[in-house]
């Protein structure tokens, strides 16, 4: 545990305002190049297992080697003449040519040379915009490749209107760090700081961002902390103690973030999420699965970045951090000693498998969980925040899974009944749309549509898409090879894929066929069904606006409560801090349910509130109402 009590640098950022009124932003770091300002950049890279480093400039197919300073704790620097546009690279003890791993970005992808980026180059005109209050949050989950079939930022950008009108205020992008080859989900990036060439330059989306902003529209991104992909990662030749063998993930030895040398490490990902938020002006970051990140240390890594970044931020603007964490783990959404907790939010899985089981009566895998009793499992998630609060797992063979949440405010748990992985961890990664039937759907997005924890939405789910979203890659020709195999053998332990013939049908993560049947068919939001789901959710998050979202601001941990009905249905309801109360009721079954109204003013109702005021309740009826 030694080496991360003390950063080593003071994070910095630098804001100017041009002669014409644009701002510049840029992040300043202890490694990668930097411009200078004299037409001199500084070049640096921490290597300590290396005994040699050269600076290689790279111009018109020729390069020019030139010998780096070796300084202390590893460190090996040069100054050298440069521009914006340079390309230049690494070579290891004469040997190996490597790109910088604080590449800004990576014209030629992950075994190419680095580009030198001058942040001040691009004008920004967001200088008033301070974000919006988490309790406005409706986020949009999109992956920038299969989002439009321009599959670039500039495609994003001319769906900002749409995804205004639905009623989303954040647009989630999925980590764009770069990665090996033209087809990713984004998970496999090897460079954190080079957002993917594929999509556009690192102008382009600054752009979509700056644009966004002009639209009222929070920007958020998924970076990934626990893990490199499999190809293109070279820290290891010049680097080793970034990793260390003492913890295990799996996906090997783990990132080293509480041992001999994991200050530079540490500071490597503290800086990378400010300069997120910095130079690029992302308005909140979700965090990958954190449970997999192996740290010791007090504080651990998480603790002091989300610090670190509340002390950046200073109130100036809303920034907010989302975590992704399979442990349940509800201490990182208690109060910090600052009097605000430490990550706004946590992806909830628990209220997803609830709803999924509801929707479709599947029961296998983690989904066994979740079967004997979705309805309650489903009311804690409402109330409690997560279904699993130390219970024991059947899934994980009577383990016990999670930490107690019931004082943790709702609004600290993100719902959903899609996302990237639920829907493309599937062997065909089929929308909930080809599982369920619409009356299904439309009752149980009602229900977290208009709660009080924040909602998700995944690309296209807004008009019912049943453009599939598998899992796809594009790695070279040995690695391809074990990812599919892989892949299929891993859904051989299902009954329905026990037959070797019916697994050769799972999709080929590496065809491109397969990323381009991800790709949104928009034709489809014409279609009459496409128009009608449309139009209801925009209704639903209308709703949310106008009657929830105002009275959500601190709404208190155990401010509700819930009671499953008639082994059909669902009723809670929830204290506002001005002693309103929220209720929900809910008929989540195919029989009518004998029951009243609640009180109230009703505010939002499915199919339609002349269906629910009077006799029992119809199957799949949801009934909000405010009092």
């Amino acid at each position: 545990m030694a080496d991360v009590q003390t950063p080593t640098t003071n994070p910095g950022a630098a804001r100017r305002r041009a002669a014409d009124g644009a701002t510049t932003r840029s992040h300043a770091m202890p490694f990668g190049a930097t411009l200078l300002g004299d037409g001199t950049a500084r070049f640096r890279l921490w290597a300590p297992s290396a005994t040699q480093v050269e600076l290689c400039l790279v111009s018109g197919g020729r390069e020019t080697r030139l010998p780096m300073e070796s300084q202390p704790e590893g460190w090996h620097a040069a100054v050298r003449p440069a521009r914006a546009g340079t390309r230049y690279r690494y070579r290891i003890n004469g040997e190996t040519s490597v790109p910088d791993p604080a590449s800004r970005f990576q014209p030629e992808d992950v075994h190419g040379a680095s580009e030198l980026i001058d942040p001040a180059e691009f004008k920004w005109s967001d200088a008033a915009w301070r974000g919006r209050p988490w309790e406005e949050v409706v986020l949009y989950e999109l992956h920038v490749g299969a989002f439009t079939s321009e599959g670039t930022y500039a495609g994003v950008q001319g769906k900002l209107e749409h995804l205004r009108s639905l009623g989303v205020t954040a647009i989630e992008l999925m980590p764009l760090a770069d990665f090996p080859g033209k087809r990713n989900w984004g998970y496999d990036g090897v460079l954190p700081y080079a957002p993917d060439s594929q999509y556009g330059r690192p102008a382009d989306l600054k752009r979509l961002i700056d644009a966004a902003h002009r639209s009222g529209l929070m920007m958020f991104l998924d970076v990934v902390y626990n893990h490199f992909g499999p190809e293109g990662n070279y820290l290891p030749l010049y680097a080793a103690p970034f990793f260390t063998d003492r913890h295990q993930t799996p996906w090997g030895a783990a990132i080293n973030f509480d041992g001999v040398g994991s200050r530079t490490v540490r500071d490597f990902y503290i800086h990378n999420a400010l300069y997120w938020l910095d130079e690029y002006h992302f308005d909140g970051l979700r965090f990958d699965a954190v449970h997999a990140i192996r740290d010791d240390s007090v504080p651990d890594i998480l603790t002091e970045l989300a610090r670190t970044v509340a002390r950046r931020a200073g109130g100036e603007r809303h920034v907010h951090l989302v975590l992704e964490n399979d442990d349940n783990a509800a201490r990182y959404l208690k109060q910090d000693d600052g009097g605000r907790r430490l990550y706004d939010a946590q992806w909830n899985d628990d209220i997803h498998h609830a709803l999924h089981v509801l929707a479709t009566g599947e029961s296998g895998g983690y989904y066994a969980d979740y079967a004997d009793a979705p309805r309650k499992h489903l009311g804690r998630c409402l109330t409690e925040g997560f279904a699993f609060q130390g219970d024991p797992s059947r899934y994980r063979h009577g383990v016990p899974r999670g930490e107690p949440s019931v004082d943790v405010p709702p609004a600290a748990f993100v719902s959903f009944l899609q996302n990237h992985d639920q829907v493309g961890n599937r062997a065909f990664g089929e929308r909930i749309a080809q599982l369920a039937s619409p009356e299904r759907v439309r009752a149980l997005s009602a229900v977290f549509l208009l709660a009080p924890s924040p909602p998700l939405l995944f690309m296209g789910e807004e008009w019912g898409t049943q453009t599939p979203f598998p899992f796809f890659c594009d790695f070279g020709p040995e690695l391809a090879k074990a990812v599919t195999e892989g892949r299929r053998k891993e859904f051989a332990r299902f009954p329905e894929f026990g037959d070797p013939n019916v697994r050769q049908r799972i999709p080929d993560p590496s065809d491109p066929a397969t990323f381009a049947k991800a790709i949104l068919d928009w034709a489809s939001i014409e279609h009459a069904e496409g128009k009608q789901w449309l139009d209801w959710h925009r209704a639903a998050l209308r709703a949310r606006h106008a009657e929830i979202a105002p009275r959500l601001k601190n709404l208190p941990a155990r401010a509700g409560r819930y009671a499953v009905l008639q082994e059909q249905g669902l009723c809670a309801d929830w204290t506002f801090a001005d002693g309103g109360r929220l209720h929900l009721l809910a008929n989540l079954s195919d029989a009518p349910l004998a029951v009243s109204v609640p009180p109230g003013r009703i505010i939002y109702a499915c199919p339609a509130p002349s269906a629910v005021v009077a006799g029992p309740l119809a199957p799949w009826s949801v009934v909000w109402s405010i009092e």
